[in-house]
């Protein structure tokens, strides 16, 4: 052993364990933050929804109100809004023309009726032959004609209700001059109310087969109503392409009101259900819908899927979708996973509004 050598062996002693202390204080890789998503466990609900349309609340009996003569109004008793029963009175025209018009028919009847009676008494002496007294007996009935075609047209000078309903439009103010028939105002009955929507073409034979349907409000997004399909255009709209359809409501509460915004839903037989899911769970792979499915060791796999039509918030998947009911697939956060990642599964209260009813949270690894 050589001199230097021996001398060294101290320092290294004193060196080591500074090291070893130095190695100690390095901090250990920690894995990355878990970034949470949203899960769904399929066929969840009864019945599949086909598609949803937007439509506007709106009366199967609404009547179109005006004059059945022209003039001027003199008189608006009513405003939008406004609650009217059979026989109340909604507007009034001017009626110095009609009056004329009823006094002078008046006075021809009268003149009508003084000839003819002054005829008959001169035919009972034979002073007049009988020809003559049938003339006047005829100007008589056609004088009479016009007195009560006078007299009803000063009625007509007066609009009532025909129908207790909700006045839902005023188009004509105080001072305007009016044609016969132009409308004045828009009565609806309040208790026939539905749904008015428009159906593309290419949806009319799935359309067709479907009567339940379920109907809700945007201003309220716990409000849903059964209803039905009561009635379907044969004909499209020249300018849309679309078939006008009433949706009836079925039991409506207060909260459904005259021209609100709502949705309507077609919901398949539980029989012929198919699978719904929401927009967000759809991953584009390759231009082709799928999904990503949890596997039992939760991990994920992303299957292909058919879809059938594609509504506002959701998608219909065909008869032979490539999942089934019962298996559980992300429906948040699918363009941040890849296939055979491991997620975990975590309890998250729903809300309204969220993307899928019955959503867990879920967070990748």
């Amino acid at each position: 052993m050589r001199p230097g050598n021996a001398s060294r062996r101290p320092g290294l002693l004193l060196v080591l364990p500074f090291l070893l202390l130095a190695a100690c204080g390095r901090d250990v890789p920690q894995p990355a933050p878990l970034r949470p998503v949203l899960t769904r466990v399929l066929g969840d609900t009864a019945g599949g929804e086909v598609v949803s349309y937007s439509g506007e609340v709106r009366s199967r009996h609404e009547t179109q109100l005006g004059f059945r003569i022209p003039g001027k109004i003199s008189a608006r008793l009513v405003d939008a809004g406004a609650l009217v029963k059979p026989g109340d009175v909604l507007a009034r025209l001017d009626p110095a023309d009609t009056a004329l018009s009823a006094a002078a028919a008046e006075a021809q009847l009268a003149l009508a009726d003084a000839e003819a009676k002054r005829y008959r008494q001169l035919r009972v002496q034979n002073f007049v032959s009988q020809a003559a007294l049938d003339g006047k007996e005829t100007t008589l009935q056609a004088t009479r004609a016009q007195a009560d075609l006078a007299r009803n047209q000063s009625a007509y000078s007066v609009l009532r209700a025909e129908q207790a309903g909700v006045v839902g439009l005023v188009s004509a103010e105080v001072g305007q001059v009016v044609s016969a028939g132009q409308t004045v105002f828009r009565v609806a009955r309040a208790d026939t109310l539905e749904v008015a929507i428009s159906i593309p073409e290419v949806r009319m034979p799935e359309v067709r087969t479907l009567k339940d349907a379920e109907v809700g409000l945007w201003t309220d997004g716990s409000a849903r109503y059964k209803a039905v399909l009561r009635e379907l255009s044969p004909v499209a709209d020249p300018t849309t392409r679309t078939f006008a359809a009433r949706v009836a409501i079925i039991d409506p509460d207060a909260r459904v009101l005259l021209g609100m915004t709502a949705n309507v839903r077609f919901l398949r037989p539980a029989a012929d259900s198919r699978l719904t899911v929401p927009l967000t769970a759809i991953f584009q792979q390759s231009g082709k819908p799928a999904l990503w499915v949890v596997n039992a060791d939760q991990s994920v796999v992303l299957r292909p899927v058919t879809v059938a039509a594609y509504g506002e918030l959701s998608a219909v998947l065909a008869n032979d979708p490539g999942v089934k009911a019962g298996e559980r697939i992300v429906v948040a956060g699918v363009h941040k996973l890849s296939a055979g990642e491991k997620i975990k599964i975590a309890e998250s209260a729903g809300k309204v509004g969220d993307p899928a009813p019955n959503a867990e949270a879920a967070s990748v690894k």
